[in-house]
């Protein structure tokens, strides 16, 4: 069953704006703590729970609506590598949930009276590689092999009871239909968000065909962009909102480009939350930041969209 937090997010989103946060590796890199590794931020779901939600937390307080937890790279085969087991590392993913309710628990205690929410992340199988293939897709396996890695950490990040589950940074329309098939009877809602390039997925589909993946499925109350760069946002928008008739969500990058090899992101920036407005208008309707966008700039956006 759809919780009763899960059907108010739908209903914000048919009545207007809700804000996301930004990315959890910078805000947890400002905060001191090494990342580099294969774990990236959910290594500290083990080590160092308090700052995942001490980083939710700056996010709620800056203006953030929903808090995306800390699972984008959380894999069982990933954790097994670490020599963490089975059952371990379902503990940590249904941690990541309980983590970001704390932190919105604590905003609220703190002051902050809006509505907030948590979205269960739920990064594509190219992240567990942390060889930048999530920028890629095309990884050599069925849509049926890919629904086989995802549906366990799909069913037990459900089970936490997340208010949705963000099936983001997907680079692939294929990974896209094994997600969808993936989430089927888990009575969670989901949103799907794919990293674009130049108006096509990361691994060269049309966006009109990939977006038209989701557009009967009715666990999907959102689909859009996200860990893109800022200007592939308009047209990705526009055929979001065309092909699906559903809200739109966007959380593109600050515009710096990821070096794989070197595992450093190099470049400079191009986001503004001046941009916001404009995708608003455009049909989104969640809309925040990815990597190397923090609370700052998250303050921004909420600021222009509630302003």
């Amino acid at each position: 069953m759809t919780s009763d937090t899960s059907s108010s997010l739908a209903r914000a989103l048919a009545a207007g704006t809700v804000v996301l946060d930004g990315g959890m590796s910078n805000q947890l890199e400002s905060a001191g703590h090494d990342l580099s590794d294969e774990l990236w931020s959910a290594r500290l779901l083990a080590e160092r729970p308090e700052a995942i939600t001490e980083a939710h937390l700056a996010y709620f307080e800056a203006g953030a609506d929903v808090a995306i937890t800390s699972s984008y790279q959380a894999t069982f085969e990933g954790f097994a590598q670490r020599g963490i087991g089975h059952e371990k590392a379902a503990e940590l993913l249904s941690l990541s949930v309980e983590l970001a309710r704390d932190a919105a628990g604590q905003a609220q205690a703190k002051g902050v009276a809006r509505s907030l929410w948590v979205a269960a992340s739920v990064g594509p199988y190219g992240a567990m590689l942390a060889d930048g293939s999530e920028y890629r897709g095309r990884y050599g396996l069925s849509v049926d092999e890919l629904e086989r890695f995802h549906r366990p950490r799909l069913e037990v990040l459900a089970a936490a009871g997340p208010d949705v589950l963000a099936l983001e940074t997907v680079p692939d329309s294929d990974e896209a239909a094994a997600l969808l098939r993936g989430v089927r009877g888990l009575g969670v809602p989901v949103w799907l968000s794919y990293s674009v390039a130049g108006g096509r997925t990361r691994a060269g589909q049309p966006l009109e065909e990939a977006f038209a993946l989701a557009a009967d499925v009715d666990e999907v109350i959102a689909v859009g962009v996200n860990c893109c760069a800022p200007e592939d946002v308009d047209g990705a928008v526009r055929t979001a909102a065309g092909v699906t008739g559903k809200p739109v969500v966007v959380y593109p990058n600050s515009g710096e480009a990821w070096d794989a090899e070197a595992r450093a992101w190099a470049g400079r920036s191009s986001f503004t939350s001046e941009q916001v407005t404009g995708w608003r208008a455009s049909g989104a309707r969640l809309i925040g930041g990815c990597c190397r966008v923090g609370p700052e700039a998250i303050a921004g956006i909420a600021g222009a969209l509630r302003g």
